[in-house]
């Protein structure tokens, strides 16, 4: 599912090119839970959005469903998203303007999908929401606003979810339960997942684990 081969990331700075990666190697077998863990500036989250198609390696290779991302253009990247990937992202990224059940019914709708309102409902009634459905983001406490993620994410049924401290604004009691739901989904639609995060917990519960240390990869 998932490929890397010699990944690497620079940026430029005032006193020379920063090196984030530095020869990347893993694999990721499809339908498996992945959790790259390590501090705050390691480069995880820099990964995270390099295997997502979402930034642009500097060197080396990225494969992902049996597709080189790395030799795409940014619109060919933009399609290959919007058909293979999902994010559930720390901060949510919730439309405020958008009720629940719009804002996992936007995604749909965008990628033509006539369904899109009943899929939107099946999957919010999935993650316990199906007494949320018209209420705005601003109405919802954190871990619903989350759960309103995880369905939209999960509803075109991705073949990969990557997630960046999925629950790093979520108290613990609620981020065990959004933890238990991204892994319930997982086995039943069968999606890869891929997990930033800096829980130990989480990891173990994982298939692989992966640690970055000053950006450098270890783990299989």
């Amino acid at each position: 599912m998932i490929k890397v081969n010699q990944l690497l990331k620079t940026v430029p700075t005032a006193d020379g090119d920063l090196t984030i990666l530095r020869g990347i190697d893993l694999s990721i077998a499809a339908g498996a839970s992945a959790a790259i863990v390590g501090a705050s500036g390691s480069g995880k989250s820099t990964l995270l959005g390099l295997l997502a198609g979402m930034d642009v390696a500097s060197g080396g290779e990225v494969w992902l469903d049996g597709v080189c991302i790395s030799s795409l253009d940014e619109d060919e990247r933009a399609r290959l998203r919007a058909e293979k990937v999902g994010f559930v992202f720390q901060s949510f990224q919730l439309l405020p303007a958008l009720t629940a059940r719009e804002n996992v019914m936007l995604p749909l709708e965008l990628a033509g999908v006539s369904d899109a309102r009943q899929i939107a409902e099946r999957f919010l009634a999935e993650v316990g929401l199906r007494d949320r459905l018209d209420h705005y983001p601003t109405t919802l406490s954190g871990g619903e606003q989350q759960r309103v993620a995880i369905a939209r994410a999960f509803a075109r049924e991705p073949a990969v979810l990557f997630a960046d401290e999925p629950t790093g604004n979520l108290d613990t009691r609620t981020g065990e339960r959004i933890v238990d739901l991204l892994f319930e989904l997982n086995a039943r639609v069968s999606t890869t997942l891929v997990l930033v995060t800096h829980d130990e917990r989480l990891a173990g519960r994982c298939d692989q684990r992966f640690s970055m240390t000053a950006g450098e990869l270890s783990g299989s």
